[in-house]
């Protein structure tokens, strides 16, 4: 059986809110156990001048009989590949955690080819020289729950709905095994500038690894630390929004939070 490209590209991006108005694109990456849907709000605010394309990693709700990848390099290869044509719009690209990480190699690949990137916006990750031992996915059930507790990545209701915990537990296992087992290697730094938020309390990243995304870019840095914990952005997606269309748009006033 022959799949088309537009069907792949389809598979992987949700286009919330298409607009033939739009002066930028912004791919979307999610957390380690999240799914595109988790940016319909940052889509709906930005629309109609930027273009959101989420992503939607294979292995999870209507993708969820396709094989995972298990590696970040594997996933960013895949996207990068498929980032390589629609050239018509200036493009950046916004990761969240295990999408920050995504985010960056899918720059460096598209860099590397000579494609220019906007912009990468990270967020509630810390640097990718910034390593820690961790491991997570080899822990039992119970212990993976236990961290998606700490971290109130899911809501807590559905943690305590064993049938939710077997559907999503081979995601997020497989998501951590793929941050776990990721390591950085050297390169040139980006020429796109980086802007990296954060949150204050967050227990996966502090402040101080966030900002050493400053050593992976000559095009300029922002650290822009924001109360909460690592799903800080919920409670402040107002102020990202803004940033992200100050940056992209050159404007704030048809931004509606």
């Amino acid at each position: 059986m022959v799949v088309h490209a537009e069907n792949v590209e389809e598979s992987w991006f949700r286009r919330f809110h298409p607009s033939s108005r739009a002066v930028a694109r912004l791919v979307c990456l999610p957390h380690a156990g999240g799914s595109a849907p988790f940016f319909f709000p940052m889509s709906r605010a930005l629309a109609p001048h930027v273009e959101v394309l989420a992503v939607q990693y294979p292995g999870r709700q209507d993708r969820r009989h396709e094989p995972f990848l298990h590696t970040i390099d594997g996933i960013a290869d895949r996207i990068a590949e498929l980032l390589r044509g629609g050239n018509d719009l200036p493009l950046a690209l916004f990761g969240h955690s295990m999408g920050a990480m995504i985010a960056y190699e899918v720059t460096r690949r598209l860099e590397q080819e000579g494609r220019l990137v906007a912009g990468l916006f990270v967020s509630g990750r810390r640097a990718p020289s910034r390593w820690r031992d961790e491991s997570v996915h080899t822990r039992t059930d119970e212990g993976v729950v236990e961290e998606l507790r700490r971290l109130s990545g899911t809501e807590m209701d559905l943690l305590g709905d064993q049938d939710v915990v077997r559907m999503i537990l081979p995601v997020v296992r497989n998501d951590y095994r793929a941050v776990e087992t990721y390591r950085h290697a050297p390169g040139d730094p980006l020429a796109a500038p980086v802007v990296a938020f954060t949150g204050t309390d967050d227990p996966v990243a502090s402040v101080d690894e966030v900002a050493s995304w400053a050593e992976h870019t000559t095009g300029g840095f922002e650290l822009v630390p924001l109360e909460g914990g690592h799903f800080f952005l919920t409670r402040h997606q107002d102020v990202i929004v803004r940033s992200l269309a100050d940056r992209l748009v050159g404007s704030e006033e048809s931004v509606h939070v």
